[in-house]
């Protein structure tokens, strides 16, 4: 079987899509030594993701195949590539061109029907307007949850029969680390409670900082990540990007991690707080709830007024705490690549045997 993939996301720092993409390609390639995967990009260089170092170079090849716009390369040039080249499947996310041979698309949630608010005009209209053809088009699709999956059949009845769940999982570069120097490094003293995020008004990060202002004693909020808004506050720190040893010790040291995101598909930083140890509130919307399981606590509304309340509860209960850390470890198990590696593959065979 050989596969055609829009790589132009692997290994790249698009935060959850680059993980999507590197994680998924790295796990095919351990589970499946009998296909053959043409990475193609629009960029020169070699596309690399860990597994590659193990396989023939036979089996992961990058084709950079040139083009004057992002939109023709996704409509035109790369669908086209694939057939020249004789790929059984072609696989991208969201956008999926007509051209494409047995095409199968990632489409990791449906929020910008959902919140429409949180797009720019362009992205939400582009998105509105191609997701409907996509699925009409699309041989197989694929999602990241089954919150997700009941989403998409709302605002996109043509996938009713063609979408399959294939879970994310935390990334296998996420691990546990007693290494505290990070926090030196950003001037982080325990205790503290962190949460990771971005400007984009989905994330949600207004909320932290609000919630943690109704909050007294000795912890800090940490931000990390691109959230770039400077904060004049005493109790809030800002790391900005970190580098992934960094997030690591930041995570394993936090006395709790909040996630006040108004909508996730997924949302792989819960499960990247879980491996670390960090006890996770989370919002309700979209599939955060079902990844949590009963191994975070699950917020009734986004009020600052109610997850004050429940960071007080929760610093002030260290048995809970402890609890919620072991529950977590657990719940993190439940989710692997390998397992996500073999629904796609299954996909791509049913994308091909569908006429």
């Amino acid at each position: 079987m050989k596969i055609a993939i829009d790589a132009r996301l692997i290994a790249g720092t698009n935060t959850g899509d680059s993980t999507y993409w590197t994680c998924i390609l790295d796990a095919m390639l351990r589970v499946s030594p009998d296909t053959e995967f043409l990475l193609y990009t629009n960029t020169p260089g070699t596309i690399k993701v860990p597994s590659m170092d193990r396989v023939a170079a036979s089996r992961a090849k990058t084709i950079v195949v040139p083009a004057g716009s992002s939109t023709w390369w996704s409509l035109v040039k790369f669908p086209l590539a694939a057939r020249k080249h004789r790929a059984n499947v072609t696989h991208t996310q969201y956008s999926l061109s007509p051209l494409a041979k047995n095409g199968v698309t990632t489409i990791h949630d449906v929020s910008f029907f959902i919140g429409p608010e949180w797009f720019n005009e362009k992205d939400r209209s582009n998105l509105q307007k191609r997701m409907p053809l996509s699925a009409r088009v699309a041989k197989r699709i694929i999602t990241v949850s089954e919150t997700s999956r009941k989403e998409m059949h709302r605002f996109l009845p043509e996938s009713r029969s063609k979408t399959r769940v294939a879970y994310n999982a935390c990334p296998d570069w996420v691990q546990p680390s007693m290494d505290k120097s990070a926090l030196a490094k950003y001037g982080v003293k325990e205790p503290y409670v962190l949460t990771v995020g971005t400007q984009w008004d989905r994330k949600n990060m207004n909320l932290a900082l609000a919630a943690m202002s109704l909050t007294q004693g000795p912890h800090k909020l940490v931000i990390s990540g691109k959230y770039t808004d400077k904060i004049r506050d005493s109790r809030v720190i800002q790391t900005g990007y970190v580098d992934q040893a960094e997030l690591n010790a930041l995570y394993t040291h936090a006395s709790l991690y909040l996630a006040p995101s108004l909508h996730e598909g997924f949302g792989i930083p819960i499960v990247e707080a879980f491996r670390c140890g960090a006890p996770v509130i989370c919002g309700y919307g979209g599939a955060m709830p079902e990844i949590c399981g009963n191994a975070g606590v699950v917020a009734s509304d986004y009020t600052p007024e109610t997850w004050a309340g429940l960071i007080k509860e929760l610093l002030g209960n260290p048995s809970k705490l402890n609890t919620m850390r072991d529950l977590g470890k657990e719940r993190d198990k439940f989710f692997t690549w390998e397992a996500s590696a073999k629904v796609h593959l299954e996909t791509y065979q049913e994308a091909m045997s569908k006429q």
